[in-house]
């Protein structure tokens, strides 16, 4: 192996964000918990699927064939959720799942793992604390 012997430009990219390409005939919508279909697509996310993290912006690919357009998502950071039973009790960091791209729940099931409460808001909002890196792990463990 050879090591370095001078300079070397390299490619960053910015650690929190990522870029998918989505699948076809269906559409992302900013703020969508964003899952992967099993065959590399972005989709809006369903109960079960890998999570990829939350939509930054509309990725409307409702016309084009799988991965004529990505859809960038935030894969790790905080954010408020709407999440179904939720109550003060929950600053002990339960896990949280989503059943859909707007659906969030405390209750694992078949649903997907995207991240812990970071603190609780009021009843039915918290601050989840979310990385999608990990809860690829989790789901792999």
């Amino acid at each position: 192996m050879t090591t370095l012997a001078a300079n070397k430009q390299r490619d960053y990219q910015m650690g929190d964000k990522e870029e998918y390409p989505v699948v076809a005939s269906d559409i992302i919508y900013q703020g969508a918990a964003v899952g992967e279909n099993g065959s590399g697509y972005a989709r809006p996310l369903v109960a079960a699927d890998p999570f990829l993290g939350f939509a930054e912006a509309k990725a409307d690919n409702s016309a084009g064939a799988a991965g004529a357009i990505t859809v960038n998502v935030k894969k790790r950071g905080n954010i408020v959720l709407p999440i179904s039973g939720i109550a003060i009790t929950a600053n002990d960091r339960p896990a949280v799942y989503a059943s859909d791209d707007d659906t969030f729940t405390l209750t694992a099931t078949s649903n997907t793992l995207i991240g812990y409460v970071s603190r609780w808001i009021e009843t039915g909002l918290a601050v989840v604390e979310f990385d999608a890196a990990l809860c690829k792990a989790a789901l792999q463990a």
